[in-house]
């Protein structure tokens, strides 16, 4: 399947439509897909803590008609709950516990037999940032997609 190509903008914060030359670019591997399960806001649960006390539980607007009563169909990830964090260990641990589910739906429609996340801290200087990597098997063979993202985190 082609979809339209996303880019992320780490000065943003934000993902792009891809255009080259004047004309939209086309993915036809996972990348814009990863991204859009990844950078796309889940609704936070009610035990879940907010960055701010009081504030919106977000979530795609598109959750709010699940196609299945156990919502195993929603889209995105809870990574905007750490966006005020700081980048310790226990951070990592829900960044990459976060991402898996988000990516569940990869696994679960038989694109992929597996998904693997990993999360590292990158210290450069006054900046760090959470580099995630997502490696997917493919249903036959041996051969391993990865995909490669990096975003600014609080030191």
């Amino acid at each position: 399947m082609t979809d339209i190509a996303l880019v992320w903008n780490n000065d943003l914060k934000a993902a792009d439509i891809a255009i080259s030359g004047g004309q939209l670019v086309t993915d036809d591997g996972l990348r814009t897909a990863i991204l859009i399960s990844l950078f796309t806001d889940a609704r936070a649960n009610d035990d879940d803590p907010l960055p701010e006390p009081g504030a919106d539980r977000r979530g795609w607007w598109g959750n709010a008609f699940p196609a299945n009563d156990d919502l195993s169909d929603e889209l995105g990830s809870k990574w905007w709950l750490l966006a005020r964090s700081k980048a310790t260990a226990d951070t990592l641990r829900r960044a990459e516990e976060s991402a898996r589910g988000a990516l569940q739906w990869i696994v679960a429609a038989q694109i992929a037999a597996a998904v693997s996340v990993q999360v590292e801290r990158q210290d450069d200087g006054p900046t760090t940032r959470l580099a995630v990597a997502v490696i997917l098997t493919r249903p036959t063979g041996p051969a391993r997609d990865r995909y490669d993202f990096v975003w600014e985190a609080s030191a």
